[in-house]
């Protein structure tokens, strides 16, 4: 059969042919969230699904599946004001749970399962960190803690069906180098429980995929080489002249890769933590905040592609469970434009490295630290506890309108096209050049980051872009210094702590105020784009309806 379709012009940028790759949007693969209690509230549930709908987000996840709050293990009876029974044996119940992963589900998302952490009946030591005391310890009873993680993935399989839980991913537990706080027991521990929670899984169904070692942070030293963290190993770092300069290399990540090979335990995806920073104790016993080069977060995920491919699981997935600008849910830095422009570059840079960079974290409704100070209070989240849109929430949009066919990739941006539609789009930002490779670190105030805003200086983007549909539009919209930076709205009018009601709707206005316009496509089918952009903005380039 012939089509009478007339064919799309090949598109030209600069004059040269593309030459089309794959572009993943590993940006919108999986976002962090605090813990699962959370997901109960109405303002939780509200933001998740506009980030479902507006960003992309294919997963979730988050903490505190199994802590006392979901009240999934029960070993009494709970009385309240009466008496608390033991019970015979413990029961597992799952009403908290199926409320927070029905609503996930259907938002049109899916759980990325952290099986974590200790309930408070099973632990050996409790309330080990957070706000919400959470329990980071060994299990008393191991075949306890087997049959707890049995129940309630068979629980799972019963209400939704094996077909939609082998989609889902099982990583066991969190950042359990961090003893004593994530994780009270020794290296091996974290591996035998690994191994139990990983064997008790492919039981169920072998199809199902498991995996860790859910680790945090790359460091230069071998504080992590024996079973517990050694600070002695972290003077150097903490007072080494030129960090950059230092040999990085994942927590645990092959002596993981090594001990399940030795047991033949099944990997089918490794996760860790790759946040560009470091903490580490100098000799005086006091910890030192570090931040690394700009490019740390690409050569870090380099690396571990490497170091998987020579295993004996060259096909597990990478899965970065947790990434942003720094691991710190008080770093000011979030709320900003600098943010903005530095994980535009980031994740651009990264695109093909990793099967998931899960951004931590989509929202402000986080409460490891306790509820945030203020409406800007340097939170993970794409938008604050109000919900109000930071830059980062823009960047994140901007990334989502890409195509997934990459048609011109520069150091400072990429041009896409959609497989689908055969829709044009484009993001583009300004990394200021006086920034060199130095990232944006972290701020403990809003003033402390507005040093930044003096970087410069602008910067051309220019490209002419050939074979597209004569009248056809473009929209243009910029998130920059002056344009959607709410947090320096904020503090204009006074860092009010508790705004009013009309100071936060002003805020949400001054947050979607992004500088839009159209360009229109002329008869010759080429589009020059030829924009002045401001030091640290974002903008996206996409066909209008």
């Amino acid at each position: 059969m012939t089509s009478n379709r007339t064919p799309q012009p090949r598109i030209r940028i600069d004059g040269q042919p593309c030459e089309e790759t794959t572009l993943p949007h590993v940006w919108s693969e999986c976002v962090g969230a605090g813990r699962a209690n959370e997901a109960l509230r109405a303002d939780w549930q509200g933001q998740f699904a506009e980030a479902v709908d507006t960003l992309g987000f294919k997963y979730l996840r988050f903490h505190g599946l199994f802590h006392d709050d979901m009240f999934v293990y029960r070993e009494s009876y709970g009385g309240g004001f009466g008496p608390n029974s033991p019970l015979e044996a413990p029961v597992h119940t799952f009403s908290y749970v199926d409320k927070v992963f029905d609503f996930i589900l259907d938002s049109g998302a899916r759980p990325f399962v952290e099986l974590g952490f200790m309930p408070r009946e099973l632990a050996t030591e409790t309330e080990t960190l957070f706000w919400w005391r959470a329990h980071g310890s060994p299990p008393k009873d191991m075949s306890r803690w087997v049959e707890l993680v049995t129940k309630t993935v068979e629980h799972w399989i019963d209400r939704y069906g094996l077909a939609e839980v082998r989609r889902w991913r099982f990583e066991v537990w969190n950042e359990p180098n961090l003893v004593p706080h994530f994780w009270t027991g020794t290296r091996t521990q974290y591996f035998e429980l690994y191994e139990q929670t990983a064997r008790a899984i492919k039981r169920i169904d072998p199809e199902l995929r498991v995996g860790g070692p859910s680790t945090s942070v790359f460091v230069p030293d071998d504080r992590y080489k024996g079973e517990v963290q050694d600070r002695s190993k972290e003077h150097g770092t903490a007072a080494a002249d030129d960090l950059d300069a230092l040999d990085w290399r994942p927590v645990w990540i092959e002596e993981f890769l090594a001990w399940c090979q030795e047991r033949q335990v099944p990997i089918d995806f490794v996760s860790t933590h790759t946040y560009p920073t470091d903490y580490a104790f100098g000799a005086d016993g006091v910890g030192v905040p570090l931040s690394r080069y700009a490019d740390a977060t690409h050569d870090d995920l380099a690396l571990l592609r490497k170091l998987i491919a020579d295993s004996a699981y060259p096909d597990a997935e990478i899965h970065i469970t947790e990434w942003s600008t720094s691991p710190s849910s008080r770093d000011l830095m979030h709320d900003t434009v600098f943010a903005a422009a530095s994980i535009t570059r980031s994740y651009l840079q990264c695109a093909t490295l990793a099967d998931s960079i899960s951004y931590w974290a989509f929202t402000d409704v986080f409460e490891e630290g306790g509820a945030g100070i203020g409406p800007f209070h340097g939170g993970f989240g794409l938008v604050n506890e109000n919900g109000i849109h930071k830059p980062t929430f823009h960047a994140f949009e901007m990334l989502g309108r890409l195509g997934d066919r990459l048609l011109r990739s520069t150091p400072h941006g990429a041009i896409t096209r959609d497989s689908r539609t055969s829709a044009v789009s484009a993001v583009f930002f300004n990394y200021p050049e006086d920034m060199g490779l130095k990232s944006i670190g972290s701020a403990n105030s809003y003033q402390e980051t507005r040093h930044l805003a003096a970087k410069g200086p602008n910067r051309t983007i220019r490209h002419s872009i050939a074979g597209l549909e004569p009248g056809s539009r473009f929209l243009v919209e910029i998130v920059d210094w002056e344009h959607g930076n709410v947090a320096e709205a904020w503090y204009r009018m006074g860092s009010p702590i508790n705004p009013s009601r009309a100071e936060n709707r002003y805020l949400g206005t001054v947050a979607d105020a992004l500088l839009r316009y159209t360009l229109t496509v002329p008869e010759s089918g080429v589009l020059d784009l030829d924009v002045d952009l401001a030091p640290w903005a974002v903008m996206s380039l996409r066909q209008s309806d």
